[in-house]
Order: C-alpha cells, then structure tokens, then sequence
C-alpha cells in the first residue's frame, strides 16, 4: 500500500546513535546558529516588495507571518527534542505518516533550500550593485547586467544579473574545496548585522523625519488583497514569510546539540521571538521615515511587486526615491534622511554578511540529500564524499549550479514566493507529525510538549494554509508541478530503491562528522 511504509521511531534513533555527531552546541549557539539564519535577505531586501504590496501594512505583515512561525516553531521544537537526528521535517514525516509523505517533504525541501539560496544571491546583488559599486567606486553596472530578464518583466536592457550568479557559483566553490567556518566568524556577522539592523532602528525611529502620518492609510490595498494576487496585508505575509524561514535549520542540528531536549527548543524559539521584534521596528522604521505607500495601478490596485509594470513606474523620476523601487531598500532609506555613511556601512554589512546565508541554505540541502540518500531514496552516488576536501561534491555543484541559474534570471520577491510554497508545505506536515506521534508513541519521552497541542497544531495547519492560499497564483502553482515530478521520480526510481521497502530498518548514518565545511555559528566537530 502506498502509504504503509512508517520507519520505527526506534529503529531512527537507534540508527543516529550508531554513529552520531559529535555534540558541541549549547542554546545560545543555537539561537546564533538561528539568527544568522534567520536574519538575511527578507529583511534587507524584501521590505520593499512587502511594501508594495502592504504598503504601511507591512508592519501587520510581519506580525501574521510571525505568528504562523511562532505555532510552528513550537511544533518543530517538541518533535526535534523527540527526535534529534539529522533530516527535519522529511525525518519527522517518515517516522509519523511513511516513506511516501516523507518523499515529498523531502523534495519540498530540496526546493525550499535551493531557491532561497537563489533569493538570497539576488539580495546580495542589490547591495553589491547598490553600495559596493555605485557608493565607493562611483561605477553604474549596466542595467542588463545587473538583472534578469524576468526581473525587470521583459523591460529593455535586462538580461542576466550577473553578481548574484558569480556570488552563488563562489559560495559553491567554497564548499566544494572545504573552506571551513569556525563559530567566532559566524559570531561576528551575526553581530554585523544586529548592530547594523540596531542602529537602522534607532535612526530610523529618533529621526526628524518620521512623521506619523506616513502611516496613514495603513492598508491603501486591504488586509485581504485577493486570492492568487499576493496583495494585501495577507499577502505580504505570504511573501515576507521567507524572513523567518531559517529557524527550521536549526532542528537540523539537532545531533550535534549537547542535551537537544532542553537546548533545541530555546534555540528555536528564541530566536524566532527575538527575529519578529526586530522585523516590526525596522519596518516601522522604514515607513515613518520615507513613507512605504505602494505604487498603485489602474482602479487603486497596487501594481505587482517584481512587475514590468512597476519597473516602469520605478524609473520615472517622481518614484526613484520610494521605498518599494530600492533594491537595497534599508540602506536605501538611510541615505534619504540623511545617513548615508550608515546606510552605506548597513550595505557593507549586507554584502558582507548574505554570503554567509547562502552557505548555510546549501548546506542545509545537502543534509536532506544525505539522509534522503541513506534512505535509498535517492542515488548513493549524489552524496559522493571528495577523496580530498571531504566535502559531498557532486550534490553540492549541482544544488550550486541551480541556484545560480534561478538567481541570474528571477527577481527575489518571485524566488521568494516559490520557496515559500515548499516552506510552508514542510511545516504543515511538521504539525501533522505532532499529532501523529501523540497518538501513535504517547509515552516516547518528551523534554518539550507543545502545549495545548490539540489547539496550536492545527492553528499551525490552517495558517500554512491560509499563507499558501494568499501567494501569488504562480507560485501556488509552481509547489505542484514541482511535486508532480517528485512522484514520478518517487515510482520511477526511489520506491524499489528504498532500504525501508526492502526490508532495511536499522541504516548506518553516513560519516557528516569527516565533512568539511562546518556549518557556521558550529565549532570544528572533528573527526573521532
């Protein structure tokens, strides 16, 4: 039957402990280890497309998405601290609800990881073109080679961005030659960036500029733009939704946590609070200062975030300035009231810092890959480890070149939105699993519950839902096709493959502990 293939919760432990990572992390790494994760693109850049299409809004955006984060991090830390192995949600899934659930979690991942690492090498783009280039050398990168042709919705001159591929293509040539991150260099961009998202605030908030009435109409396109258009309140949720996405990572270092019952959860949880206070200052920030009002269209819709239309709109000379035409849209906003030697030092940071973010997202992929592989699922040749550098070579070029294709030819706010689909699809089955194994393994020791979990599970269902339903109708649509494939593939290939339909429960967990690069905010694991 298809879905008759459950992998014993005992034989996956046992399995971990057979050959476990070595265990180094306490929670405040793991709230780093989070917030470096967490803190990235969807704040840097994404503020200006959540304006566009929240407009003031925005900041009732941030809140929504926070909250569905907020359910689903409690579910994620409950079935982390039961379940401390590598693979998240694919993991989860195939312990609760079977092999072919847990494949097509595992294939939204894939995609989840691979796409906001493309969404990322865009972000960094803009700051590179923006502050690097234009501030401190006075050189304008022509138009065509600083987007794509689908990021400017076919207006002339757009034909690759050209520094999100090379950005994406070197951050994959560092982890194929081993380049290892230690924890005090992980330390010191995650305080890069606070201070630099600290002193946007307190500028932002203290200025002279900010003046109420920026704030009025607080939602010129309703909290409800529509289905499938990704406007409104709502739908700027939808979209900022990927400035949360992140957190989940850290269950995914959940073996080589010192006492995970206790330290997953804080890390989890933790630095997700601490990500959606800040996100509502800067987007107040933003607003009360230069105004977020979006650039509307004929009969008062907002034009769509990444359009052809809005990329004309943004090139006239009344809207230059605005908030919603940044590319680099917080230190877009320092230099209009005044700061430009802020703004630009936030520009640095964010150039100096969204590489990093890169890194972690495909090395999180590759960590699906591997245990998807373990699994039989997929080809044990993917997870080849190099003779020399001990690095999972040929997935990690594959996954890198992907990434640079999609990130030189997609916009970010589009990028976003489809990686989105996959993200909130993982942490829908996540609540499932929670009520899976509460019936299924009531008495499996649980350092963390969720409370009222009858309650906040399904809440947790329903706004990954609700989120879903308010994406733009193409990325709604990508999740499908995407999944469409991986069934094929699944009954193809991976379903005679599988180690579980033949009869192999207990698989030895493959050797990360000898793979170079550590992930950052993660010390030198060694190889014992």
């Amino acid at each position: 039957m298809l879905f008759d293939r459950v992998k014993p919760l005992s034989a996956i432990l046992a399995a971990a402990e057979k050959k476990s990572l070595k265990r180094t992390l306490g929670w405040f790494q793991l709230m780093l280890f989070g917030i470096g994760a967490v803190i990235g693109t969807g704040i840097f850049v994404l503020t200006a497309a959540g304006a566009q299409k929240a407009g003031p809004g925005l900041m009732l955006a941030f809140a929504i998405a926070g909250l569905v984060c907020i359910v689903a991090a409690l579910c994620y830390a409950e079935i982390a601290s039961m379940i401390p192995v590598a693979g998240s949600a694919y993991t989860y899934s195939y312990a609760s609800m079977g092999e072919f659930l847990a494949w097509t979690v595992g294939w939204a991942l894939i995609m989840e990881y691979a796409i906001a690492g493309a969404a990322v090498s865009v972000g960094w783009s803009g700051y590179f073109s923006g502050t690097i280039l234009n501030e401190f050398f006075g050189v304008q990168l022509p138009p065509w080679l600083a987007a794509g042709p689908l990021a400017l919705g076919g207006a002339p001159g757009g034909l690759i961005n050209l520094p999100a591929m090379v950005i994406a293509l070197l951050v994959t040539w560092l982890l194929v030659i081993g380049t290892s991150e230690s924890a005090k260099f992980n330390a010191m961009l995650v305080t890069i960036k606070l201070v630099a998202l600290t002193a946007f605030v307190g500028l932002t908030l203290t200025s002279d500029q900010f003046d109420a009435a920026n704030f009025n109409p607080f939602l010129p396109a309703g909290v409800f733009g529509g289905w499938g258009t990704g406007l409104g309140a709502v739908g700027a949720a939808a979209t900022i939704f990927f400035a949360y996405v992140g957190f989940d990572a850290v269950s995914t270092a959940a073996e080589e946590t010192k006492d995970p019952q206790r330290n997953v959860p804080i890390g989890l949880i933790g630095s997700l609070l601490f990500c959606t206070v800040f996100y509502i200052l800067v987007a107040a920030g933003a607003v009360g200062t230069i105004g977020g009002q979006p650039i509307m269209g004929p009969g008062g819709v907002p034009f769509p975030a990444g359009s052809e239309e809005l990329a004309r709109q943004c090139a006239m000379p009344e809207y230059q300035d605005a908030l919603v035409c940044s590319n680099e849209a917080l230190a877009h906003v320092l230099r209009q009231i005044g700061f430009s030697a802020v703004g630009n030092a936030l520009g640095i940071a964010a150039f100096l810092a969204l590489p990093s973010v890169i890194l972690v997202l495909i090395y999180g992929q590759t960590r699906i890959f591997f245990v998807m592989a373990r699994d039989g699922l997929l080809p044990e040749k993917l997870s080849t480890v190099h003779t020399k550098y001990r690095t999972p070579h040929i997935v990690t070029m594959i996954t890198g070149g992907a990434i640079a294709l999609a990130a030189a030819f997609f916009p970010v706010g589009k990028l976003a939105d489809i990686s989105n689909a996959g993200t909130l699809y993982a942490f829908m089955m996540v609540a499932i699993a929670v009520l899976v194994l509460r019936k299924r393994e009531p008495d499996r020791k649980r350092a963390f519950s969720v409370p009222l979990v009858w309650v906040v599970a399904p809440l947790t269902i329903a706004g990954c839902v609700f989120l879903f339903l308010n994406l733009p109708i193409d990325a709604m649509l990508f999740l499908p096709e995407w999944g469409l494939l991986g069934i094929v593939i699944y009954f193809a290939y991976s379903r005679s493959r599988s180690n579980l339909g033949r009869g192999i429960i207990e698989v030895p967990e493959p050797d990360l502990a000898d793979l170079e690069p550590d992930i950052p905010g993660i010390a030198d694991r060694g190889r014992d």
